[in-house]
């Protein structure tokens, strides 16, 4: 029986990588995957190159292109969640379009895929990364599984290939604050990993800069647990039982000692943590209420201005494959 193959590749300003990226994709699924149909699934995300007349081209001369594109800049989890919503194949890759992850390496994945799992995904070795974005990365993986309640397959990586079944539960999942990564270890089901080399980066630089990657995981800790308001009730009973300490030594000195504590730096040390503490909580309390404000919007995810080889064409292609199988 013939499968298909979806590999979902978000794109924002790659117009360098993108004709390497399409001919090595392309030679990779043609070669080892002579069984399957493919659908690459390209999700232009806002790009203000040439990214998007190249993805026209592409799609214009090959049926098994699908091009998704952005009425603007929408972000990378939501452009990975645009191309798994159009996603038709049996089997679902999930892949970034900077060439760091290698098309060649999808065998590898599918072949682990086939030894009973439903999700396998990439563990990189010796990644080309600046060493903060390495060590930012174990630390924020590291924190996000020590405040999660619930047992939940994480990793960092959007590498990865899944069946059907899985992409049908994770497209089920709206919410606005995304970590698609998240989310697929939040649906479950038997989860592994491969080891994978990691490739240097040949054109242009990331799109991530520091203060996304930070704003990445401060949705993403929002997003799957309510560890940080906790954390605030936690937080005032230490201040509170302080306070009580601190007063029972203020009138231990003045009734035994007979005489007062001295010192306006320790008020005014007090009075800035004190302080501080409640902007800091109060903070926390924000992001999560101007979640649920922007979550009750209900507002789509994402904003289509065009899409070529749609599930029109694709279902005629498909249709007429079958007579010719049969």
């Amino acid at each position: 029986m013939n499968k298909v193959i979806s590999i979902v590749i978000p794109l924002y300003n790659e117009e360098e990588t993108l004709p390497v990226l399409y001919d090595r994709l392309t030679q990779s699924l043609n070669t080892d995957f002579f069984f399957c149909n493919y659908q690459i699934i390209f999700v232009n995300d806002g790009s203000t190159d040439k990214t998007y007349s190249i993805l026209q081209e592409y799609a214009y001369s090959d049926t098994g292109v699908t091009v998704i594109n952005f009425s603007r800049n929408f972000g990378h989890m939501v452009a990975i969640t645009a191309g798994l919503d159009y996603a038709m194949g049996d089997y679902v890759v999930m892949m970034d379009g900077d060439l760091q992850d290698q098309p060649e390496d999808l065998i590898v994945m599918y072949k682990k895929l086939q030894e009973g799992y439903d999700v396998v995904y990439s563990q990189r070795l010796e990644k080309q990364f600046s060493w903060w974005k390495k060590y930012s990365s174990r630390a924020f993986l590291w924190v996000l599984k020590w405040i999660l309640n619930e047992q939940v397959e994480m990793s960092t990586t959007v590498f990865r290939m899944m069946r059907k079944k899985v992409v049908d539960q994770v497209v089920k999942l709206r919410e606005g604050q995304r970590y698609v990564i998240g989310i697929i270890g939040w649906v479950g089901f038997k989860h592994t990993s491969v080891p994978l080399k990691h490739a240097a980066r040949e054109y242009g630089e990331t799109k991530y800069s520091f203060l996304q990657q930070i704003a990445l995981a401060i949705d993403t800790i929002c997003s799957f647990s309510t560890y940080p308001l906790k954390l605030i009730t936690r937080l005032g009973f230490l201040c509170m039982l302080g306070s009580f300490v601190f007063s029972f030594y203020i009138i231990f000195q003045y009734f035994y000692y007979a005489s007062p504590v001295p010192g306006w730096a320790s008020l005014i040390l007090a009075i800035i943590f004190i302080g501080g503490l409640q902007v800091f909580s109060i903070g926390i309390l924000g992001e999560y209420l101007g979640r649920s404000y922007m979550e009750i919007k209900q507002r789509p995810l994402y904003v289509v201005d065009q899409v070529i080889n749609g599930p029109e064409r694709r279902d005629k292609f498909y249709k007429e494959k079958k007579r010719k199988w049969l």
